[in-house]
């Protein structure tokens, strides 16, 4: 599912990247520290951590390789460095950096909770740890929008499918609760939310073509015939400005604590 990095930018990495940069700054971290980028894709957020808070380092790691040569490419900073790993077992050592940080990625490891123990035993005491995924329930329009429009012509199988539904995690309660039961201190919930514009109807759809992500992977299981039924479904519902542009929305919600 998630492989490409080209398509994942296309997709969503042009919107992870501005989630990343505003979620940083809210971080507020000083210089110098040793910062991990659990799940770090393409490298948007380790990108805005070089950008934002002049660390002494990043690490980023990630499952997929194809994403980890896009984010070597993209990412030339001689402070940051990639490694694939798995988030349930990270080859660091104990307390090994001051910020851990994960972005829109928690939802889709298997086991969240040996993640989140995992992110705890490599931040040092008094660092932080913090993550971010969308509200794939309400907040992230371009794909809740998709979903809605699907279950309208193909209701049982969206219905397992849907973002929304599967991926609990994404919810505050939920998301609050990994980390108090990972051992973290002053826990607290919040969220971010960006504008997610598109130039046109094609800007918004030409994406769900790359087959990155559930909503992606499902539309190229289906006929032409729905895929198209689907596709001007959207078109006819999507909120459109008189220059064919498309005003959307996305948000995500925040976990942070302390080690």
């Amino acid at each position: 599912m998630w492989q490409s990095g080209d398509a994942y930018e296309a997709y969503i990495g042009r919107w992870s990247r501005r989630i990343a940069e505003r979620f940083v700054r809210q971080l507020d971290i000083p210089a110098s520290r040793r910062w991990l980028d659990v799940g770090c894709g393409t490298g948007a957020l380790t990108s805005a951590v070089l950008t934002a808070a002049d660390p002494a380092e990043v690490v980023g790691v990630d499952p997929s390789e194809g994403f980890l040569k896009t984010a070597r490419a993209r990412v030339t900073d001689p402070r940051a460095t990639f490694t694939l790993a798995d988030a349930r077992s990270l080859p660091f050592p104990d307390d090994r950096f001051d910020v851990v940080v994960s972005g829109l990625v928690l939802n889709f490891v298997p086991e969240p909770p040996r993640a989140a123990a995992e992110i705890a035993r490599v931040t040092a005491p008094g660092g932080l740890a913090a993550a971010y995924l969308w509200d794939l329930a309400e907040g992230m329009e371009l794909i809740r929008s998709f979903w809605d429009a699907a279950a309208e012509f193909d209701p049982a199988t969206v219905a397992e499918l849907d973002e929304g539904s599967r991926f609990t995690l994404c919810r505050p309660e939920p998301l609050g609760r990994l980390w108090t039961d990972a051992g973290f201190t002053a826990v607290s919930v919040g969220e971010i939310g960006i504008p997610t514009v598109f130039a046109d109807f094609d800007d918004y759809w030409q994406p769900f073509l790359g087959a990155q992500g559930p909503a992606p992977s499902y539309l190229a299981t289906l006929p032409e015939t729905d895929r198209d039924r689907l596709r001007e479904l959207l078109r006819d519902r999507l909120p459109t400005n008189p220059d064919g542009s498309i005003p959307l929305t996305a948000r995500a919600w925040v976990v942070s604590g302390t080690a």
